[in-house]
């Protein structure tokens, strides 16, 4: 059998380093160029009338409803609203405009989050409050009941007992020696 001719190797460790360290760029690139030719062809920032319908429906409490926004309800106030919003948006109102107009229809209750002002400022300021005061409260409690009880002690008082007159000293032994009899 004729020996053939051996082509050397080129690369090594480091190439198989490499190489797959160029596969992934190259394959996420190809996924996006699928991605984009087999999802609808929208513009990357365009939304269908539709999105923006209920994206303006998810805004607004349904009036007749208990708990739900225009977007979920299917009572007849709720497709009706839906029904303005459409127009509204067809004549170039901008989500905001549109939002006024429901307040000076129904009043701020038709709101789905209430305003950042005023007595309502409490719902998002609030619980914000409460978690930190509840965080003080418990670092006082646990450094109250971790110190050592040597460290209690008046404001003003001396750090260390006052010195003890050797006669009192003297007296004392003498007490104890009388007792220990």
């Amino acid at each position: 059998m004729p020996d053939r001719p051996r082509v050397a190797r080129t690369g090594g460790p480091l190439a198989a380093a490499i190489l797959p360290a160029a596969i992934l760029p190259a394959a996420v690139l190809l996924a996006a160029v699928l991605l984009t030719a087999v999802l609808p062809g929208r513009a990357a920032g365009a939304r269908s009338l539709d999105d923006r319908v209920y994206a303006v429906a998810r805004q607004l409490m349904c009036p007749v409803c208990a708990g739900q926004t225009v977007a979920e309800s299917d009572a007849a106030v709720a497709r009706e609203m839906r029904g303005i919003i459409r127009e509204k948006l067809e004549a170039g109102e901008t989500p905001d405009q549109i939002l006024r107009f429901f307040v000076g229809q129904f009043g701020e209750s038709v709101l789905a989050e209430p305003p950042r002002r005023g007595v309502s400022l409490l719902l998002y300021v609030g619980p914000l409050a409460a978690v930190i005061a509840g965080l003080a409260v418990a670092v006082t409690v646990i450094r109250r009941r971790t110190r050592p009880s040597g460290l209690l002690r008046e404001p003003g008082s001396p750090a260390a007992p006052p010195p003890v007159d050797p006669q009192d000293l003297e007296r004392l032994a003498r007490e104890l020696d009388a007792r220990g009899r």
